[in-house]
């Protein structure tokens, strides 16, 4: 199985989990309009908090493959290039701030997504 492949398949399962969230509003019941009483007692239904979780996961994994691709290219070029290390030392480490900022601010987007309205 080629990448691409690998990569659709794990965007559908992702997206197949997230989808029982949208089904239902969590303040209304089954067929009467009425609240639950385990909806009563939880703010939201386990699905959102699994969403949560595999998107807080997903950017994990992403960022730790991205940080450690940069530090493997940054020490390969320096042991080619000694002379430029200064500057490849520097644009790794603006590089992998870039990237935890942009993972951090995912992460909120995460946790934000599964608090109740």
């Amino acid at each position: 199985m080629n990448r691409f492949a690998k990569i659709a398949a794990l965007v559908l399962a992702v997206c197949l989990v997230a989808a029982p969230v949208f089904a239902q509003s969590a303040d209304k019941g089954p067929a009467t309009g009425e609240k639950p009483a385990a909806a009563a007692a939880a703010p939201g239904s386990i699905s959102i908090y699994l969403g949560g979780a595999i998107g807080a996961g997903i950017v994990i994994l992403g960022a730790g493959f991205g940080i450690g691709r940069i530090g493997a290219s940054a020490v390969e070029g320096m042991a080619r290039q000694p002379e430029v290390a200064g500057s490849i030392q520097a644009a790794m480490i603006i590089s992998a701030a870039l990237i935890e900022g942009v993972t951090f601010f995912a992460l909120i987007i995460c946790f934000v997504s599964k608090w109740p309205n």
